[in-house]
């Protein structure tokens, strides 16, 4: 897949970026054997890791939702490629047509059979102009629904990977129904008599997120962000600018970051990621969304089909309660 260039990173990350570069380029003279630089090596390490944690430690929301958009930032094929088994891609919505935005696929993750439901954002300029940048089109719900309702029939579990920023405002797509697409998925998703886990792991945006979002287990990276609208979108409506200052404090204020998230009973879980961003080590960030994948569906197996149902339907009826000041006024 063509990705950006090594090295290449976001404002913040220079600092990290040049202590990178000063590592590899010891570890390059180290291996030509002129000189033991094993010494030096260490304390590059150690250098880069410390600033790296010192960069982190002072990241911003806004921050967190450009690592979010990293351009070297795992997508949902790097995921299915690393984590996925037995991988049987299923196409089509019986309807209409083939959404390249949406990836469905009938797999194994550590071992589970499960039913893989993602945002496809695409590698390459190519791939992402024929996925929309990840942002569906009705179709890409429906034939979502009709591979969830499939994985339903066989009793097989599903787990939907949330990476887009929204979905596709075109006006193809408003006169095939987008929001009525969308609302049946949300809709159906809360009937589905089989565990759903849903992770976010990249950008969770608005309603497009929300079509495979709704799941028993919310799980998101530590570095990604889910929110009702984009920082920018969200700046452009109410201060009628979308300029660097502005869309920093609309992020700010939508919470969207994984912790605000937590805190607020939006998600279940932040799957933590390696330091400096599941980019820097995507191997590591797999292992450890698979490990929580896992971990969620054997949670979830030994819940009775009603009692799962019945928390899942409390669970995201009773999001934004406490701001309501009384849980019992959204039962």
């Amino acid at each position: 897949m063509a990705r950006s260039k090594p090295g290449s990173g976001l404002p913040f990350e220079k600092p990290i970026v040049e202590a990178l570069d000063r590592l590899a380029s010891l570890r390059v003279k180290h291996a030509e054997g002129k000189k033991d630089l094993s010494e030096q090596i260490a304390t590059a390490e150690l250098e880069a890791q410390t600033i790296t944690q010192e960069v982190f430690v002072k990241l911003t929301a806004i921050d967190r939702v450009k690592l979010a958009r990293h351009p070297d930032r795992p997508l949902v094929a790097d995921y299915v490629e690393m984590m996925c088994e037995d991988v049987v891609e299923l196409h089509g919505d019986r309807g209409f047509a083939d959404d390249s935005a949406i990836l469905t696929a009938l797999c194994r993750i550590g071992g589970r059979r499960v039913m893989l439901v993602g945002h496809r954002k695409g590698a390459d300029v190519k791939e992402k102009m024929a996925c929309r940048f990840g942002m569906p089109n009705p179709e890409g719900y429906r034939k979502a629904m009709l591979k969830m309702r499939l994985a339903e029939r066989f009793g097989i579990p599903i787990v939907c990977l949330v990476d887009t920023p929204g979905a596709y405002p075109g006006m193809g797509a408003e006169e095939r129904g987008q929001a009525w697409a969308i609302a049946e998925n949300i809709q159906d998703m809360t009937g589905l008599e089989v565990p759903v886990v849903v992770a976010v792991i990249g950008e969770g945006g608005s309603g497009g997120a929300l079509g495979i979002g709704v799941g028993d287990r919310v799980l998101i990276m530590e570095n990604a962000y889910y929110s009702v609208i984009t920082p920018e979108g969200c700046a452009a409506i109410l201060w009628k600018n979308a300029d660097a200052e502005s869309t920093a404090e609309a992020a700010a204020q939508l919470k969207l970051t994984a912790k605000s998230l937590l805190r607020l009973g939006v998600v279940d879980e932040i799957v933590k990621e390696p330091l400096g961003g599941a980019h820097r080590d995507r191997k590591t960030a797999a292992s450890a969304l698979s490990s929580a994948i896992c971990r969620a569906l054997d949670e979830l197996s030994r819940v009775p089909t009603d009692v799962l149902l019945d928390h899942r339907y409390r669970k995201f009826r009773t999001i934004g309660s406490h701001l309501m000041g009384d849980p019992e006024m959204v039962k």
